[in-house]
Parts: structure tokens; sequence; C-alpha cells
């Protein structure tokens, strides 16, 4: 969707769901001194100021991260990342999934990351530099699909999307099915938002069928202001790594279980 600027959304309740989700599970991944590769669908721009225009337009990160940052672990990578960028950036920068990546990954590793919005792609890779750092300009779903499996074999797909394309509801399951089907031993890390329509239903009921070893993981919040149709955030990962469920259950526990509406 080439409308669609995380900007107005960076930091927001949502993204601390997501990415520390992420930060735990790269964390995870480069214990072990094997190379990984880390792919991701919708990258955007990697880097986002908190204090444009355009976030503080809409709020959600000073109900996001400003707020909920705190109460992380001192130790936990995701509050690592974030200190680590602000120390380089200021302190209004925010690390978007790829500069998560990119911060927590070793010089041995590979990163492909897909952003068809020509500003955004732009501004990738201005934010993302590195031998082994790969941006392309095309649709996320096929780059994912036409790597598959990545060399080295080892590692993680991030689908984060925007869904303003009522379609991904649809086409997500089958995408998905292909690449599970090209790199089973990939772990594939899905995104959604729960909207007060619950679109989402039906795409979650043919994930699980799917992949019913899966690990499906929801957090729920008031909505970021009056008319706001999110209401939470999902994950659902496929290969989810050992240690994974716990984790966010610990996040919903200590970061989300006083934002319920």
């Amino acid at each position: 969707m080439l409308s669609y600027q995380h900007i107005y959304h960076a930091g927001n309740l949502a993204d601390v769901h997501k990415h520390a989700a992420l930060a735990w599970t790269l964390n995870y991944l480069t214990q072990k001194p094997k190379p990984i590769s880390y792919l991701e669908t919708h990258a955007g721009r990697a880097l986002y100021d908190l204090s444009s225009t355009e976030a503080l337009k809409t709020g959600e990160a000073k109900q996001g991260v400003s707020r909920l940052l705190k109460a992380l672990p001192t130790d936990h990578p995701y509050l690592r990342v974030v200190d680590s960028i602000r120390n380089t950036h200021g302190p209004n920068a925010y690390p978007g999934s790829p500069l998560i990546a990119r911060t927590l990954l070793r010089d041995s590793d590979t990163l492909h990351l897909a952003e068809l919005h020509p500003q955004e792609n732009a501004a990738l890779r201005a934010n993302l530099r590195g031998r082994k750092v790969h941006v392309h300009q095309q649709d996320g779903y096929e780059m994912a699909i036409s790597l598959a499996p990545p060399e080295p074999r080892r590692g993680m797909l991030l689908i984060d999307p925007s869904w303003e394309v009522k379609a991904d509801y649809q086409t997500l399951p089958r995408t998905v099915a292909s690449i599970a089907r090209k790199w089973n031993v990939g772990i594939i890390m899905i995104w959604y938002p729960i909207l007060t329509d619950a679109p989402h239903t039906p795409m979650l009921a043919a994930l699980q069928q799917a992949h019913p070893e899966g690990l499906r993981h929801e957090v729920r919040f008031p909505p970021a202001r009056e008319g706001h149709r999110m209401v939470g955030s999902g994950l659902f990962t496929i290969n989810p790594p050992w240690g994974l469920e716990a984790e966010l259950q610990h996040l919903s526990k200590t970061l989300f279980s006083s934002l319920k509406s």
C-alpha cells in the first residue's frame, strides 16, 4: 500500500508488542555462533523521529513506547536496542524492525528487506548500510517466496504489512504456506492488528489449521483515540523458538495487563 507511512504509528502499543518479541527472538538466535538470515516483507524506513509532526499528530508513541519502556528489565534486548539508537540519534529516535535487526545481528548475518514505497525505500537505504544488508524495492511477499530458503537457512522472516489492503487477509495464509514449504526450518513471525470488526479471525483460523504447531499471542488495549479501530495486537509464529511463549506471557503480565479497556 503506497499511501501507508509508519511514522504516524511508530512506537505505538502494537510496535512495543511486536518489537519486544522480535528483539527477544533475534537475541535468542544469535546466542549460537552460526550465521542467520533475516527477511522482512514490509520494512518501512527503519528509523523514526517521535518528535516529528506526523508522530505527534496521532500521539500513539506517547501511549506506547514512551509509557511502557521503563517497565522492561534493563537487560531486555528491545530496551538495549532503543537505548543504543537514542544514544546515537537522540532521545526522540525510535528503531523500526529493520534497525532492531541490524543492531542485534552480527557481521556474519544476512538481511533481506523489502519496501515498495519509493520514499520509504530511499530512507531505508540511507538508514541501513552494510555489506550483507540487501534492500529490495519490490513486493515483500514476492521477495520472501523467491528467496526461500535463504542462505544461510537458519533464521527468521517477519511479515508486517499495513493491512490497509483487505486482500492481505486472504492471500497471507497461502503465501505463508508456500514459504513454509520451501523453508521448513525458518521462524516465520506474522504481526496483525486486532480491529473492532475482527477481520483477522478467518485468517487466523486458516493459519492455525495449516500450522497447528504455531504460537498465537495477542494483547488487548484501549483505542488510541476516539473512533480508532485498533484495540489489540497479535503475533502468530511458525517454528517458534524455545522460550518465546514464556517471554510473550511475561510481556503480557508486565507491560499490557494494566492497559485492558
